[in-house]
């Protein structure tokens, strides 16, 4: 009997549990430090932002190979079964075009295959929750093309807001502009980040990284009385003690204590250690 596959990217963050009980198949970005290249999922979290401190690099990501895609598509094609992949925003990285290219790759030996492929417009669990959404239609028994609609549904349902411990990181990455981080250092302005279309942008900005999570709160209250609530994620980056913090504020605003997430290198070197955030999913779609 035909079934659907659901295959995603490293930065999805979904636990090995979760990628178990919905069947995911994950294929994994990489760090690159000086002395080599290292697969993200094969990265323990504390040894890489010790090696980032000690050797003072900052490291770069590359995407996943062409050769890991076509085979992530190709075993579940070759078995009968439809694919939906979801990866991580176009805008912030090659893995959807390489998908793309894969894809091709493997419809030109299997012609009648049906292989949806969706671009989350964004990463971390706001991808997660695009790729099990998907993953819950397949295991129901739908289509690709059905699982597909259902990530696409979601990624107008969730937001991610974050706010970095420092700007070193999104300054050297490029990813706010360098008048923005310099004002940022001196008076200790601390940008409230989410993703829109795609890429990062500033969401607000406040004087205190207490304040700034007390603004998510906040604007998570707000989303969730004039949308609906349907779940919550916090996420950090290598600062457990400050991920609980946020979870404590979260607590009373959705009802249930959101699970505490933690983030990988590869979204990590990008944003920095310390850094927390907050992805919610809504029963409306939200105006992001």
């Amino acid at each position: 009997m035909m079934a659907t596959k659901v295959v995603t990217d490293s930065t999805s963050y979904l636990s090995s549990e979760m990628r178990d009980e919905f069947d995911i198949r994950t294929v994994s970005l990489a760090v690159n430090f000086s002395d080599g290249a290292y697969f993200e999922e094969d990265v323990e979290v504390g040894w890489f932002y010790k090696k980032m401190a000690s050797s003072g690099e900052v490291p770069t990501s590359s995407q996943p190979s062409v050769k890991s895609l076509v085979d992530a598509f190709e075993k579940p094609v070759a078995a009968g079964d439809e694919v939906v992949g979801v990866f991580l925003s176009s805008a912030m990285s090659g893995t959807h075009h390489t998908a793309l290219i894969a894809r091709d790759m493997v419809l030109e030996k299997y012609p009648d295959a049906r292989i949806e492929l969706v671009d989350s417009r964004s990463n971390c669990m706001e991808l997660g929750m695009a790729v099990l959404a998907a993953a819950r239609v397949a295991r129901d028994g739908g289509s690709a093309q059905e699982a597909a609609q259902a990530a696409e549904a979601t990624v107008l349902r969730t937001r991610f807001l974050f706010v970095p411990h420092e700007l070193t990181y999104l300054k050297k990455g490029g990813r706010i502009g360098g008048a923005s981080a310099l004002v940022g250092a001196l008076l200790q302005i601390r940008p409230i980040l989410t993703v829109a279309h795609g890429e990062t942008d500033v969401f607000s900005k406040v004087r205190t990284k207490k304040r700034a999570m007390d603004a998510i709160a906040k604007a998570c209250e707000a989303d969730i009385a004039e949308k609906g609530f349907v779940d919550a994620v916090v996420h950090h980056i290598d600062d457990e003690d400050e991920g609980r913090l946020l979870v404590d504020l979260i607590e009373p605003v959705i009802g249930m204590r959101p699970p505490l997430v933690p983030l990988g290198p590869v979204i990590g070197l990008h944003v920095g250690p310390g850094t927390v955030g907050l992805v919610y999913q809504t029963d409306k779609e939200m105006n992001k």
